[in-house]
């Protein structure tokens, strides 16, 4: 018996069993010992090991001290990764649980990993930066019955200089230095000959070299590494010449070979269109070395055959081929986003069909995974904007691995299987890409992933499966064509298609190129001040029309929020089914692309169930609008002044254009007045939204009402105002220009000569409410911020509310994660409750304890004070009390959650918006 075989042991004994409570200690101490011959597992491991933070005690499941793992345990059945409420009331996922706890641990002992598990599960978080916790990995999935072949993958837990976990990684990116060194020689021979650099030829050779290092690797072409060994025994000119024989025989059936080298006639067919291209190589005579010397040593000790294709194509293209990824707009995709896209539009639904099969033991229990198999055989599925492949390759293996599991239960059965008993095949995963280099790739990718599945399942039924020839046909599953120029149904037609899945390219308006505003212009004029990501959802909701396949993309968060969300969402004619909302979208590729991104899956069939995603947590929705809120499909357009007569307007602050001029800091006055003290009455405070927020402080020249004879009497103000006159003179904007003709004052007025509310256009995502407060007309406003004149303290006390602000997170923009405050389409379209006058004193009285209690905290700045982990005790007290009030006044119940404020808000707004006849009010 080998370790092998007591991981088994230990998986079957537990097997669909586990309590949090009373079994999780037994489960890890039978775990180290049975599995990993950990002699004295009491010792090894600590349970409920202590760790206090919020003035209270609390207890770590378990903590390993040697290796630094922390252990969060739950219940067989339980999800890891829906939020529980904690005793605190704060609702977190077993890893945020975690995450909690090793934060409060002293820094010596904090975790390197972090473990979650519900006895059939382990998810395992790699924390990087155990002190400061900034760069955690993904979680890589082990699950108790693949133990058998995964133990290895745990030994981390008792061996501190183990990383086997992150292998797929670390793999791919070994290999893609074997490739990226081949690609920097061949470099350096064009340099060399003085040759215009063929990327296209490296590209392409690189994509054969690595089908062929991975083929000898997995023994398809010989019972030994025979690809390596022939180019081995020979150099320079000769290995290249025997390079282009083995392509070519490669591609060649056998009976059709003639006179090739013996040596060679034993490679298999390959077909597939992999070799069908004839390539042409740089001249070799005179070399005696070749690019791919250096990769043959490399390959001897690496094991191509466990590279994961999904990461490796991306870690492959972001390399090779960085420039055109970036301005073409492509982000590169992990295996867990991908889950977040393919999950819930099919696989949890399959996969709950296939546990139900599994566990009902009727009679025909044999035939309905026969047909449960079919129909995985049956679905057809496109990425238009493929890349490298990784959400076909991706998807493929987890179609695949449902496949294995039923040919699983069908050999318990003792079913014979004489042939092939694979039904899913790579001809049913089709993809667009624009990028040649990419589309080799992905074509690669599949036939790697389409192996490795294999393998996997010959390893059930016991019995060698033919892998080549490849299909024929196959390589035109993925093509090299322009997605919004092509007719999708040229490559698969409409009644065979099931899901439409990907990452399109995000790429914002300013960065367009003029062929891309041309794509989007000629598909829909009225997507042309969008993201470019935008023609992908035109494209997929107009073929989608009269059928059911269903489609999800990821997208940057923009298309969700603001501005964009009116012209897009009018013009698709589909129904939102589940939705992520905004997260941070980290990819595996060496450039580690970070966006933040919303996922949509949508279809023109609406789904019964319908789910939000928020982090982790999974909310059920009745509709899902535009703006990925459980509310009626509204469309919040831009209006110049606000929807209800009673609302103060709203403006942006004045604008200088001429900053260096205008303004100082601190000390720029203190020299300015040395030079010139009697221009004090000049100087006015300047404020803005980093001045509100951030505490800075900044003084301006206010020259408004000054005529330009007294300004002549300060020379010093005088040299400034003529420095503006010159800089406008100079500019490139017309409106600019014309301001020279009146340089004394700033480019644009907007100063109230009454006291005025400021709200500052771009906050943290880290607040609960935004930072407003009360300016008199001495204080200059900036356009960086927002003012309304004449505002009273009621008016701080609603839009200090959690009202406005849940309206604000819902319809207004991002600068990345960052709240993004509009006039024209948060505040304009707010709609304001109509109080009692009890109702409107007690908002009053709650909106001025609320400064009251800012007064307090002079030395702090907003920033601070606003942070919800720093926020102070009583101003949150009274921003709560403000809350209720507010709440009360619009008659909403005080326990109502953010999303059911924003959907009754929604529906007040299309109410008013039908009794006015509709339409945004831009008067």
């Amino acid at each position: 018996m080998g370790q092998r075989d007591d991981a088994r042991i230990f998986a079957a004994d537990w097997n669909g069993r586990g309590d949090e409570k009373s079994d999780y200690q037994n489960f890890w101490r039978a775990l180290l010992s049975n599995v990993f011959y950990i002699t004295e597992p009491e010792k090894f491991i600590k349970f409920e090991k202590r760790v206090s933070f919020d003035k209270r005690t609390h207890f770590i499941d378990a903590f390993i001290p040697s290796t630094r793992v922390l252990i969060e345990q739950k219940s067989f059945g339980e999800s890891l990764s829906n939020p529980e409420r904690q005793s605190d009331g704060e609702r977190l996922t077993p890893f945020e649980q975690a995450l909690r706890y090793a934060e409060n641990m002293e820094f010596h002992e904090r975790p390197r990993w972090i473990v979650t598990c519900n006895f059939s599960e382990f998810h395992i978080y790699y924390v990087q930066n155990f002190f400061l916790y900034i760069e955690i990995s993904p979680p890589v999935i082990v699950k108790l019955e693949d133990l058998p072949d995964d133990y290895k993958r745990l030994k981390f837990l008792v061996d501190p200089d183990d990383t086997t976990i992150l292998e797929d990684v670390n793999i791919s990116k070994e290999a893609l230095k074997i490739v990226g060194g081949v690609r920097d020689s061949f470099v350096k021979i064009y340099e060399r000959q003085r040759l215009q650099t063929s990327y296209e030829f490296i590209y392409k050779f690189c994509v054969r070299l690595v089908f062929c290092f991975y083929a000898d690797d997995a023994f398809l072409f010989h019972t030994q590494k025979y690809f390596a060994d022939y180019l081995n025994k020979l150099r320079g000119g000769a290995q290249i010449d025997a390079i282009k024989n083995i392509f070519d025989v490669l591609n060649t059936p056998n009976n059709l070979r003639g006179n090739v080298d013996v040596a060679l006639q034993n490679l298999p067919y390959v077909n597939g269109g992999l070799f069908a291209e004839k390539i042409s190589f740089p001249d070799f005579k005179d070399y005696y070395t070749t690019p791919i010397d250096g990769a043959l040593i490399a390959n001897k000790n690496f094991h191509w055959e466990k590279i994961n294709p999904t990461i490796f194509g991306s870690l492959f293209e972001s390399a090779l081929n960085p420039v055109e990824r970036r301005q073409g707009g492509m982000h590169y995709t992990s295996p867990e986003n991908i889950h977040k896209v393919i999950d819930p539009l099919f696989l949890e639904e399959l996969g709950a069909e296939l546990k139900s099969i599994k566990h009902h033991r009727t009679k025909n229990r044999r035939q309905k995974l026969i047909d449960f198999q079919d129909k995985l055989a049956s679905l057809v599925f496109l990425d238009p904007a493929c890349g490298s492949g990784n959400f076909l390759t991706e998807t493929y293996t987890a179609i695949r691995a449902l496949e294995n599991e039923v040919i699983r239960e069908l050999d318990k059965m003792d079913a014979l299987f004489h042939d092939n008993p694979v039904k899913v095949s790579i001809k049913n995963f089709f993809g667009i890409e624009i990028d040649p280099f990419a589309v080799a790739i992905a074509r690669l990718a599949m036939v790697i992933s389409e192996h490795q599945m294999l393998h996997k399942t010959e390893k059930i039924i016991h019995q060698d499966l033919k892998f080549f020839p490849l299909d024929k046909e196959y390589h035109q599953n993925i093509i090299c064509a322009n997605a919004l120029q092509t007719d999708w149904a040229t490559l698969v037609t409409k009644d065979k298609l099931c899901y439409i899945i990907g990452n399109p390219p995000f790429v914002g308006t300013k960065y367009q190129s003029p062929a891309q505003k041309a794509d989007i212009i000629n598909l829909c004029k009225a997507l042309k001040p969008l993201d470019y990501v935008t023609g992908w959802y035109y494209k997929a909701s107009e073929f989608i029309q009269d059928t059911k396949i269903e489609c999800a993309f990821v997208s940057t968060n923009s298309i969700a929020q603001g501005e964009q969300v009116a012209p897009l969402w009018k013009v698709l004619n589909v129904n939102i089914n589940f939705a992520y909302r905004t997260f941070k979208w980290q990819s595996e590729s060496e450039s580690m692309a970070a966006v933040h991104c919303v996922i949509i899956g949508f279809a023109k069939k609406s789904r019964r169930k319908k789910f939000i995603y928020v982090g982790e947590e999974k909310i059920p929705a009745q509709n899902i609008n535009g703006y990925l809120q459980d509310a009626p499909n509204i469309y919040i357009e831009k209006r110049k002044i606000p929807l209800q007569d009673f609302v103060p307007q709203i403006f942006m602050g004045s604008t200088m254009v001429d900053d260096d001029n205008f303004n100082f800091t601190k000390e720029q006055l203190k020299d300015f007045l040395k030079l010139e003290p009697a221009a004090k009455k000049f100087i006015h405070p300047l404020i803005g939204s980093e001045e509100f927020i951030k505490g800075k402080r900044r003084y301006c020249l206010w020259l408004k009402d000054v005529s330009i004879d007294e300004i002549k009497k300060f020379p010093k103000v005088y040299e400034r105002v003529q420095a503006v006159k010159k800089f406008r003179e100079t500019s490139n904007r017309n409106g600019t220009k014309k301001g020279a003709a009146n340089p004394k004052n700033f480019l644009e007025i907007r100063q109230p000569e009454t006291e005025y509310i400021l709200i500052p256009k771009v906050s943290s995502e880290n607040r609960k409410y935004i930072p407003i407060g009360f300016f008199d007309e001495n204080f200059i406003a900036v356009n960086t911020a927002l003012i309304i004149p004449n505002a009273t303290i009621y008016y701080f006390g609603i839009l200090s509310s959690v009202v406005h602000n849940a309206w604000m997170r819902a319809v207004g923009g991002r600068l990345e994660m960052r709240y993004q405050y509009s006039a024209t389409i948060v505040y304009n379209n707010f709609i304001w409750c109509e109080p009692t006058e009890e109702q409107r004193q007690k908002i009053e009285g709650t909106a001025q304890k609320i400064l009251d209690v800012l007064k307090q905290y002079t030395e702090y700045t907003l920033g601070e004070l606003y942070d919800e982990k720093k926020m102070p005790d009583d101003l949150r007290a009274a921003h709560t009390a403000n809350d209720r009030a507010v709440l009360n006044a619009y008659g909403f119940d005080l326990n109502i959650t953010e999303s059911e404020i924003v959907a009754a808000l929604m529906n007040k707004y299309k109410a008013m918006i039908d009794r006015n006849g509709g339409g945004a009010n831009n008067s």
